[in-house]
């Protein structure tokens, strides 16, 4: 498994099924919901994208798209409209909504896979738009400055244990392995060993003093950052 994280939303159960069993075997985590409402009580801003069915019950795709695109936490998420309707009316007000991508029912296995691919390929080029400032507590973290304080006292971080920091505290919970650090945050390097990141973890965590138990290892996963 990868670390992309898929939510399919459509009221036919059979095709989330089959949607789930064949992005699966491509190596994505997969949920499914059978109508919005159901999707809308799930923790959202975890998920990397999202297949949408326009047509559904009392909140239909482009409603629930909508709703999504209005919270700063749920924003970015890179949506694909999967429905029956094809006109050009339906298309354009989908991408008016800040839809990535729109599949028109019937579609080819292959050609949802490849359009995944292409939009999660697209959306990880894309750095996210960060606020200004993030943190935890009395642990603020400037992204404009690239300052990090403690109780208003500056902590002088290396540029890695920053962006590091800055990664964990924009994701709270959420657990990245070594693999997706070295990319996000070494991507420019040619050879950088796993070891790496577990150095900077262990000078990071002493540079932040008591929040560096926040810092948590899943041994056998990797860190995240997790609120007490």
């Amino acid at each position: 498994m990868n670390d992309y994280r898929i939510l399919v939303v459509d009221d036919e159960e059979d095709l989330c099924e089959i949607l789930k069993f064949n992005l699966e075997n491509e190596g994505y985590w997969v949920d499914t919901a059978n109508s919005a409402e159901e999707a809308l009580k799930s923790d959202l801003k975890t998920y990397d994208l999202l297949l949408l069915d326009v047509m559904m019950g009392e909140i239909s795709g482009f409603k629930m798209a909508s709703m999504l695109k209005k919270n700063k936490q749920t924003a970015r998420i890179p949506i694909i409209f999967i429905t029956a309707k094809d006109t050009e009316n339906d298309t354009v007000t989908g991408f008016n909504l800040g839809a990535d991508d729109y599949i028109s029912k019937p579609f080819s296995l292959r050609e949802v896979i490849a359009r995944v691919k292409a939009v999660l390929r697209r959306s990880a080029s894309q750095p996210d738009r960060q606020p200004e400032q993030i943190g935890y507590k009395s642990l603020v973290l400037d992204t404009s400055k690239k300052k990090v304080s403690i109780d208003n006292e500056e902590v002088p971080l290396t540029k890695k244990e920053f962006e590091i920091l800055s990664l964990l505290l924009q994701n709270k919970g959420r657990v990245f392995s070594r693999e997706d650090m070295l990319s996000k945050i070494w991507s420019d390097e040619v050879y950088v060993l796993d070891r790496t990141i577990d150095v900077n973890i262990t000078r990071l965590r002493k540079k932040i003093g008591a929040y560096g138990k926040c810092i948590v290892t899943r041994l056998g996963y990797g860190y995240c950052f997790e609120a007490d």
